[in-house]
């Protein structure tokens, strides 16, 4: 059974859940083409992200001639068509007539990817974020014959769903995903009620390969945070939340990704004098990240804005403590039972939780570390959990066949 995974930057360093949901899907059976709009465009360190860049159709690297002459194409033979998507397009355009070439981009976008479903006899797309994945799809589903789905992750559809489109979005998808409870409360808030049942809670999981033979807890004095260096994840507060601990606490603290913040935060390390306790270590594969966590006493994540962190189920999956603010679906996974939440953009809880976290005796440790690992195996598995997204897939992947 075929279908289309849809995804702004696909393989990426922070879309590894994206990767793990597609190998689960074939193995439940199904054929899945991967389709992304743009390509990284900087080094993958993960080997299973480098070969799957290979097996990835990145829509803007046909180019724009090639793009152009599709949806010329297809504006020509399916005249009536191509024009409900550029009406469409228009009504998305709700920044004003500013925002009117990026959608009618979108309309090109779509054309090219419904030529390269119906080449490959694709008729259902599954796009991932309700951004311009999802704008993507709709106008595909109006140009062509396909049905499409997509997941809301969050936070950015949260941030504007307005802006978004999320209400017309959603009005034509065989079915939305969300990735927490919250997020299924949010889109209730912005979605009609009529079509509140096609939304569904499916959550990302860790494969086992990835939580299998956990060490016991270190008793290292390395914090580490695995993120995006991007605003949502508040790592500006975690820089000074560190500085306030040095002043009394002997520990290091280890900053695992990569982003645009990237210079920001190194200056300020180097303001603060910092540069012998906290380390930008840059990305990692998976395995990479793995053994960070590894090695660490407890994960920080200090997060602003965010759906449900998938490395906060790393990192408890592996029987690490977790340091978290209390936002979004976090809650549904952390509290004290497994680690510390505080509340979000306070520097001083922050810095109390990291100092509890490294005061905490190796019993305390073991503890919160089990029961983190208990709730990841019992609600984050991805064999699980995708099992259920296969089950919203098959009816609209075999209808649209």
């Amino acid at each position: 059974m075929k279908f289309a995974c849809l995804t702004n930057v696909y393989p990426a360093p922070s879309h590894t859940f994206i990767r793990r949901e597609i190998f689960a899907l074939e193995r439940q059976g199904f054929e899945v083409a991967r389709f992304s709009i743009r390509a990284w465009g900087k080094s993958l360190p993960d080997p299973d992200d480098q070969r799957e860049l290979a097996r990835t159709t990145v829509l803007l690297d046909a180019g724009w001639l090639a793009i152009l002459g599709g949806t010329l194409g297809l504006a020509l033979r399916r005249p009536g068509r191509f024009a409900g998507a550029c009406r469409t397009a228009l009504a998305l355009s709700t920044g004003g007539w500013r925002d009117v070439p990026r959608h009618l981009a979108y309309v090109a976008e779509a054309c090219l990817l419904v030529r390269r479903l119906e080449a490959a006899g694709i008729s259902h797309v599954h796009a991932h974020f309700g951004t311009n994945p999802a704008a993507v799809t709709m106008l595909a589903s109006i140009v062509g014959k396909i049905s499409y789905s997509f997941t809301v992750h969050g936070p950015d559809e949260f941030d504007a769903p307005v802006g978004l489109s999320l209400a017309k979005k959603a009005s034509r998808a065989a079915f939305i995903v969300a990735i927490s409870s919250f997020g299924r409360g949010q889109l209730m808030r912005w979605l009609d009620p009529a079509a509140w049942p096609r939304i569904h809670v499916v959550r990302c999981g860790v494969d086992s390969r990835f939580l299998a033979a956990v060490p016991q807890v270190t008793d290292s004095r390395t914090l580490v945070c695995v993120a995006r260096l991007s605003a949502q994840k508040g790592l500006p507060l975690l820089i000074e939340a560190a500085a306030r601990l040095a002043q009394t606490t002997d520990f290091s603290l280890r900053i695992v990704g990569g982003g645009e913040l990237e210079d920001l935060l190194a200056s300020r390390i180097k303001e603060l004098g910092l540069a012998d306790r906290v380390t930008l270590v840059g990305a990692l594969s998976a395995g990479g990240v793995r053994a960070e966590l590894l090695a660490a006493r407890a994960l920080v994540m200090p997060s602003l804005a965010e759906g449900l962190p998938v490395v906060l189920m790393e990192a408890l999956g592996l029987g690490r403590p977790v340091v978290t603010t209390s936002i979004a679906g976090i809650p549904e996974l952390v509290d004290a039972d497994c680690g510390w939440v505080v509340a979000s953009g306070d520097v001083e809880q922050l810095a109390g939780a990291m100092r509890a976290a490294l005061d905490a005796t190796p019993a305390l440790l073991a503890r919160l570390g089990a029961e983190g690992r208990r709730r990841v195996m019992r609600d984050h598995d991805v064999e699980t959990n995708v099992a259920e997204l296969a089950a919203l897939l098959r009816p609209v992947a075999q209808l649209a066949a």
